[in-house]
């Protein structure tokens, strides 16, 4: 582990610091390189080159092209103590004007002098970049030659004289390899050889038919077996690691076979490639098997990965199994029996051939049937995938989802458009759309499974705590999976290594927006410093917060004004720090910051607003955190001052965020922002005929006995008018805590209702009296003629039937002799 940080430590030292470990440098050979520039150029103007000559020039060019980068550093040392000489003569005088000849003198020797010394890098620039222009041009080459193989028409598979030719040549691999495989071609040497060596055949024998049955169900067994015994976190990680044997077991099963067959001597030129190429088949085959396991299985042990029924699971587990066949089949077939084009044949180490040579319609015909077969395959499995989305609608929806979803619908299309090409003679094309196409298809499932395997390690280490599985850090490390499997998507579609490795080229040399140069190291040094710059910026905060500001005399909200300044500070330090370290030219950015500017007087106003609204209340503090206010419709606690917004804490315990812009221009009610004193008004409401003074003596009494009432000034008891059912006083006390106003409030209401109930003095309530105009109608009999009337203020309720019949009569409703419904 220390060596590979170690190991780390110094890649990244290089890539940051790579131009200044070669300032002392080798001067080049600048003759040989153009000797050997000129000799590529003319190679690549030639029609008859090949591929492998390109390809061999192109190496060349490649090796030169490092060196000729290594060049670019030269005299680096020299050149900044130049240039650091000349500006300290200070700035060049302007047009008409002139300096001191001494200076002059010494300006022009300086600038010679950098001159001189700057010309090995020029020139280094000149040829590297004369070196990138010959290697595009060689790659351009291989890439039409290579669109043109891929667009290649071969004979009809299904004309008469490619299946004669595919039936024909296919019983000539299968007589030779019958031979190979019964002995008949074998010699008494060969006979008298394999005597010897039989018993460590029959052990090799013995060992992989155990391991490839016994040894396959045990360990297809294993991770249920296990993950029974293992903790609810850990069981996935568990299952997962123990999975994988799924593959290992059984290659090891493989290899014992294959050494088993290859130490009988009997092997020769029909089966002995067909044998070098079974271990690329068999990673292929049981790498489907554990896939199929892992991505639909029958019985999840700890979850599914996609969300589907059962029945899908096992029917999309039984395609894969189908496809991984027929990519292990094919993968045979094409590397020792087959043809390949040379789309394919790129970077493949060869296994060498059967001696039959398939005509181009004979191998169209087994490249067609395979496909066909594949094609069933990719249709149904397309089917079970595309409809994740649509079946699982009550579920909660996830990325892979409708990930998986997409790719099952181009799954059919794929599948069937390949076996169409190939039928009208376009095998190169069919080839390259279906088996590089069910490669990403596992390399997406591979993706899930591995994102998935993460988030469960983070699960496991925090043993099951909120958010650890699905948690920012899981997030972040599922993307950089996304963006490791990039290379190899290109390569399953065709991309070589060399290709790969010039886009890193173009990476690393940085990419120019607005004429500023973003390379890895530039990107990695800014990283680096501001994220530094920003630990030392909560550092200080931290030591402020607990220990700096406790001991001086601001209050709360003082503090927090203080720390949040010094955040804001030392985040803009840390930026224009890391900004500067990286080598970012900001002048570059004054269009960019000119037209930004008018961007956010329309469009961002509000959040520049907010921010500034935000600064203003940090510095003149007419909010602070603990102050009880009323702000934007929102009343409560202040507990947070940001950027942008405050956060205020209701008294029912929830969280409002108000823009800062509301306590700047609209009007806020503070009620604790210098003293927590305030005043309280309770109304009280006592019938007619009741003593008035009586009752101002009881409610003083009543608030100056309270003991979180001030009595200086004193509590005021106001005689506040004649209303309609009562006699209305009012309470006006100061409370040292306005924060404890409603349970004075309620202290004091307890308090009034006993001692009125001692008193006899009565509290009213609104009372309305009922006329009925005509009750006779109601009951159908006669009535007397005098109105009825409730006794005003009874206890005791209306009729209902009377109730009904007035509000008829109220309505309007004519008499219907009392029918009411």
């Amino acid at each position: 582990m220390r060596h590979l940080l170690a190991t780390i430590l110094v890649a990244l030292l290089m890539m940051t610091a790579g131009p200044s470990l070669a300032q002392q440098a080798t001067p080049l050979n600048y003759d040989a390189w153009e000797q050997v520039a000129e000799d590529t150029e003319e190679l690549a103007s030639n029609p008859q080159a090949t591929n492998e000559e390109l390809s061999a020039a192109r190496e060349r060019i490649v090796e030169w092209r490092g060196q000729l980068e290594e060049g670019q550093s030269v005299n680096a040392d020299r050149i900044t103590t130049l240039r650091n000489q000349i500006e300290s003569l200070g700035p060049v005088p302007a047009e008409g004007e002139t300096e001191d000849p001494d200076v002059a003198a010494r300006r022009a020797e300086l600038n010679q002098q950098l001159s001189t010394a700057q010309a090995p890098r020029l020139a280094a620039v000149e040829a590297e970049s004369r070196a990138s222009s010959i290697i595009a041009q060689i790659d351009e080459i291989i890439r039409r030659r290579q669109a043109l193989e891929l667009m290649k028409v071969s004979p009809s598979p299904l004309l008469p004289a490619s299946l004669r030719g595919a039936v024909g040549d296919g019983l000539t691999l299968l007589d030779g390899i019958v031979s190979e495989v019964s002995g008949a071609n074998a010699t008494p040497e060969t006979w008298a050889d394999l005597r010897p060596r039989l018993p460590v055949v029959l052990l090799y024998l013995a060992g992989a038919l155990l391991i490839l049955t016994l040894g396959r169900s045990w360990i297809g067994s294993l991770p249920s077996r296990l993950s029974v015994r293992a903790s609810r976190h850990s069981r996935a990680v568990l299952a997962f690691v123990v999975s994988l044997g799924q593959i290992v077991i059984p290659m090891i099963g493989v290899y014992l076979a294959i050494s088993a067959i290859k130490a009988t001597g009997l092997p020769g030129p029909w089966t002995t490639p067909i044998l070098n190429a079974l271990p690329g088949a068999a990673v292929i085959l049981f790498g489907g098997i554990w896939m199929a396991r892992a991505l639909f299985p029958r019985q999840a042990i700890a979850y599914t990965s996609l969300q589907m029924t059962e029945a899908a699971r096992v029917s999309a587990g039984r395609m894969v199994n189908t496809l991984a066949l027929l990519m292990a089949v094919h993968y045979i077939l094409s590397r020792a029996v087959l043809p390949l084009s040379g789309l394919y044949e790129r970077g493949e180490a060869q296994v060498g051939r059967v001696p039959v040579e398939f005509s181009e319609g004979a191998a169209g015909v087994w490249h067609l049937i395979m496909a066909v077969l594949a094609a069933m395959a990719m249709v149904r499995l397309g089917n079970v995938l595309r409809r994740l989305t649509r079946n699982s609608a009550a579920q909660d929806q996830h990325y892979r989802d409708y990930i998986a979803s997409w790719a099952g619908v181009l799954t059919r299309i794929v599948g069937p458009l390949a076996v169409l090409a190939m039928a009208v003679g376009y095998v190169n094309l069919g080839n390259l759309l279906i088996w590089p196409w069910i490669l990403s298809l596992a390399l997406i499932g591979l993706l899930i499974l591995l994102q998935d395997f993460v988030a469960d390690v983070f699960d496991m280490f925090y043993r099951g705590a909120e958010g650890a599985r699905d948690g920012l850090a899981p997030l972040l490390s599922g993307f950089a999976l996304v963006l490791l499997s990039v290379p190899l998507f290109l390569m399953i579609w065709g991309a070589t290594p060399e290709a790969l490795a010039e886009y890193w080229v173009a990476f690393r040399n940085g990419i120019s927006l607005g004429g500023v140069t973003l390379s890895p190291g530039a990107i990695l040094t800014f990283l680096v410093i501001f994220a530094i710059g920003y630990l030392v910026t909560r550092g200080v905060q931290g030591a402020f917060r607990n220990s700096i500001l406790p001991k001086t005399r601001l209050d709360a909200g003082g503090q927090n004004a203080v720390i949040s300044g010094l955040g804001y500070v030392g985040i803009v330090l840390a930026a224009i720090l890391a900004i500067t370290s990286a080598g970012i030219d900001l002048s570059a950015f004054a269009i960019v910051a000119g037209a930004l500017s008018v961007g956010i007087g329309f469009g961002l106003q509000n959040i520049v607003s907010n921010f500034v609204s935000g600064i203003i209340l940090l510095i003149e503090r007419p909010v602070s955190v603990g102050d009880w206010v009323s702000a934007g419709g929102q009343q409560g606690i202040v507990k947070k001052i940001s950027v942008r917004a405050t956060m205020v804490e209701t008294f029912d315990k929830t969280e409002v965020i108000v823009p800062n812009s509301d306590f700047i221009s609209q009007p806020v009610t503070n009620w604790t922002r210098h003293n927590k004193v305030g005043r309280i008004i309770i109304p009280v409401g006592v019938a007619y005929g009741t003593d008035t003074r009586k009752v101002e003596r009881i409610l003083r009494e009543i608030a100056e006995d309270h003991p979180l009432v001030s009595i200086d000034p004193e509590p005021a008891i106001l005689f506040r008018g004649l209303g309609a059912d009562s006699l209305d006083f009012e309470i006006r006390a100061i409370l040292g805590d306005v924060g404890t106003g409603l349970g004075v409030t309620s202290d004091l209401l307890h308090e009034i209702v006993r001692r009125f109930e001692d008193e006899g003095i009565e509290i009213p309530f609104a009372q309305r009296d009922i006329w009925l105009r005509n009750p006779e109608t109601l009951t159908g009999t006669a009535a007397p003629e005098k109105a009825r009337e409730l006794p005003s203020g009874g206890p005791s309720r209306p009729d209902p039937a009377l109730v009904r019949g007035d509000a008829d009569a109220a309505h309007g409703l004519p008499d219907d002799g009392g029918d009411a419904r």
